[in-house]
C-alpha cells in the first residue's frame, strides 16, 4: 500500500510529439494538439444514471459520496467549464484522480461535485517546452511507466501501486522504490498546469514553472492534493540534464529487477528477537541512505503484522549489476542474532513487468492508515510497545493490522528541505500504520485499534511523531488535526510541512483566495 494529477493548453496547434510510434503517437498528437480529435466528455452524470455508482464508489470503499453530479471531462478546457459551473452554483466541488485518497477530501458528505479526470490519460514528449507532459487523470503504471518505457526508456522515481493516479500523488511528493536512487517525484516537476479560481471568482488556467509564477510551481512540489487548484497536467524533466533527446531528461529505467521476499514466522520469534530484528532492518537502512551510497540500489520494507497473522515479511527491490550480492548483504544483516528467514523468493524480472505487477490495490478494503518518518531507528522502548500491540488479542475480523518500516533517504537526501515543499530530507524510513477489514459494522472498533497502537508508539512526542521527523501527506490521516488524539501541542501542519507551511499558507491566499479548494488538512490561507 505504498503510496496516493493534468492536461495543458499552450495555444492550440503546433506542440510536437515523439518517442511513440503509430496509433500511440497519433492519439497522444492529437491530445496535444486540442481539439482535432474529440476528447472524452465532457459528460455530467446525474444520481439516476447507469455510470453514477461505478463514477461515486471509484475510491476507497469506506468513503463514498453522494454528489448531486459527477462531471467526466477529457481536456482542461472541459476543466475549466465544468469549475466554472459549480463554482458559479455555489456548490462544493472536489477532483477526483486515480481514486486512492486514503481519507475523505473527495467522498465527504459535504461534496456536491465531483469533478473526475478520466478522460486526461494520456502521456507525451512536449517539443515545445522540452519535458515530458503527463496529464492528471493519468495513471502510474499501465499510462506512465509503460507509455515512458516503451517509447523512451526512462521512467519516474514514483509509486509502487500502478493505479495510483499521478495527481494527488505527485503533488504530495512521489515516493517510490527508485526513489533512493533518483529521489522524489516532485524533484523533477519542471512545471505544472492548474485550473484555479480568483477571489472574483473567475477560472483560469495557469502554467507554473521555476520562471512564471514560481511560488505556485513550488507549492506542488509537496503541498499535497486538493489545495490550490485542479492540476490538468504536469510536465517532468532532470533540472540537471541537457540536450535535446527526450532520453536524456528523465532517469533510465533499470535494465531488470531483482524482486524479492521472505517471511520470519511469529512462533520462531519471542520478544527479544522481534526487536532484534526491527532493529536489524532499521541499522541496515540508517547505514545504507547517504546519497549515492552503494546501498541505496536496494529498497527494502519490513512488515510487522500482528501475532494472528502467522508471520512478518520482509519485500523489496534491488538494481544494478551487483544487486545479488547486496541483497545477500542485506538479508545477512537482517537475520543476525535472529535466524533464517522462511519462504525466501529472488527473481530477476524485466522492469515494465515489475512495475506493472507493483503492489495490490488497497482500494477493496475499509481500513484506515497512518504514517511517519524516522531519521534513525525506533527505540527500544517503542519496539517494546510495538511488540505488545501486535501480541494483543483483538477482533478477528482485523485482516491486516501492522507497521511497515520503508527504506528512504539516499537521494531523496540530497535535496534541500526549502527546495521543494517537501520538508522532510533528512529522514531514513518511511513509516506506514494499517489496520485494514472488510465488515462496515467493525469500522469503530479497529479505528480504536490503530489510533491505540499509534498513541502508544509515540506516547513520549503526545501520541504523534517527533515534529522533527513528521509525518507524509499523501497517507492523510485526519486524526492529527483532533486534539482529543494529537496531545502534543504541535498542530497537523508543522507534521506534515514542518517549516515549508508558512510560504504554502501564502501561495493558497494567493491562489485560492475564497478557499474553493478545501477539506480536513488543506492548507489555510494565510492571514491578510
Amino acid at each position: 500500500m505504498s503510496g496516493v494529477s493534468r492536461r495543458a493548453v499552450l495555444g492550440g496547434a503546433g506542440l510536437a510529439v515523439t518517442g511513440l510510434a503509430g496509433a500511440a503517437g497519433r492519439a497522444a498528437a492529437a491530445a496535444a494538439d486540442g481539439d482535432r480529435v474529440p476528447p472524452l466528455g465532457p459528460a455530467v452524470v446525474t444520481p439516476d444514471d447507469v455510470r453514477y455508482q461505478d463514477l461515486v464508489r471509484r475510491g476507497h470503499k469506506r468513503y463514498v459520496a453522494n454528489p448531486d453530479y459527477v462531471e467526466v471531462v477529457g481536456s482542461t478546457r472541459h476543466v475549466e467549464q465544468a469549475l466554472r459551473k459549480a463554482v458559479r452554483a455555489g456548490k462544493k466541488v472536489v477532483v477526483r484522480g486515480g481514486g486512492h485518497c486514503l481519507s475523505d477530501f473527495v467522498d465527504h458528505p459535504d461534496t456536491r461535485v465531483i469533478i473526475d479526470l478520466s478522460g486526461l490519460r494520456q502521456v507525451y514528449f512536449d517539443e515545445r517546452r522540452g519535458a515530458f507532459a503527463v496529464e492528471g487523470g493519468a495513471l502510474l503504471g499501465e499510462d506512465v511507466y509503460r507509455r515512458l518505457f516503451l517509447g523512451w526508456g526512462v521512467t519516474l522515481p514514483a509509486g509502487w501501486c500502478p493505479r495510483v493516479g499521478v495527481g494527488g500523488h505527485i503533488c504530495g511528493g512521489g515516493y517510490g522504490v527508485l526513489s533512493r536512487i533518483h529521489g522524489l517525484t516532485v524533484d523533477y516537476v519542471d512545471a505544472v498546469e492548474v485550473v484555479v479560481v480568483d477571489e472574483a471568482g473567475e477560472v483560469r488556467t495557469v502554467v507554473a514553472s521555476r520562471d512564471t509564477h514560481p511560488d505556485l510551481h513550488w507549492a506542488h512540489t509537496g503541498g499535497g492534493g486538493g489545495n490550490f487548484g485542479i492540476v490538468t497536467r504536469y510536465w517532468l524533466k532532470d533540472p540537471a540534464a541537457t540536450g535535446p533527446d527526450p532520453a536524456g531528461l528523465l532517469p533510465r529505467a533499470p535494465e531488470s529487477t531483482l524482486d524479492f521476499s521472505c517471511e520470519w514466522p511469529w512462533a520462531e520469534l519471542d520478544e527479544r528477537k522481534f526487536v532484534r530484528l526491527a532493529d536489524n532492518h532499521s541499522r541496515w537502512v540508517e547505514a545504507n541512505s547517504a546519497p549515492g551510497a552503494p546501498g541505496t540500489n536496494l529498497y527494502c520494507e519490513l512488515i510487522l503484522h500482528r501475532r494472528a497473522t502467522g508471520q512478518h515479511l520482509t519485500v523489496g527491490q534491488a538494481f544494478g549489476p551487483g544487486a545479488e550480492a547486496l541483497l545477500d548483504g542485506y538479508l545477512a544483516a537482517l537475520g543476525a542474532g535472529v535466524g533464517t528467514p522462511r519462504k525466501l523468493v529472488r527473481a530477476r524480472k524485466p522492469y515494465l513487468a515489475t512495475a506493472l505487477a507493483g503492489s495490490p490495490d488497497s482500494k477493496p478494503f475499509r481500513f484506515r492508515v497512518k504514517s511517519g518518518y524516522l531519521r534513525t531507528g525506533f527505540t527500544r522502548e517503542q519496539l517494546h510497545a510495538i511488540h505488545a500491540q501486535l501480541t494483543a488479542e483483538h477482533d478477528d475480523s482485523l485482516l491486516n493490522g501492522s507497521v511497515g518500516l520503508a527504506s528512504y533517504g539516499g537521494a531523496i537526501n540530497a535535496v534541500d528541505p526549502a527546495a521543494t515543499a517537501v520538508a522532510t530530507r533528512d529522514a531514513v524510513l518511511k513509516l506506514t500504520y494499517i489496520a485494514a477489514w472488510e465488515d462496515p459494522a467493525k469500522d469503530a472498533v479497529h479505528d480504536a485499534w490503530i489510533r491505540e497502537f499509534y498513541r502508544t508508539v509515540y506516547a513520549a512526542t503526545g501520541g504523534v511523531p517527533d515534529p522533527a521527523d513528521g509525518a507524509y501527506i499523501n497517507y492523510p490521516d485526519n486524526d492529527l488535526a483532533d486534539p482529543a488524539l494529537n496531545t502534543s501541542g504541535v498542530p497537523w501542519s508543522t507534521l506534515y510541512y514542518k517549516g515549508n507551511y508558512p510560504r504554502l499558507q501564502r501561495v493558497k491566499a494567493r491562489w485560492d483566495p475564497r478557499d474553493v479548494f478545501n477539506h480536513a488538512l488543506a492548507i489555510r490561507p494565510a492571514p491578510r
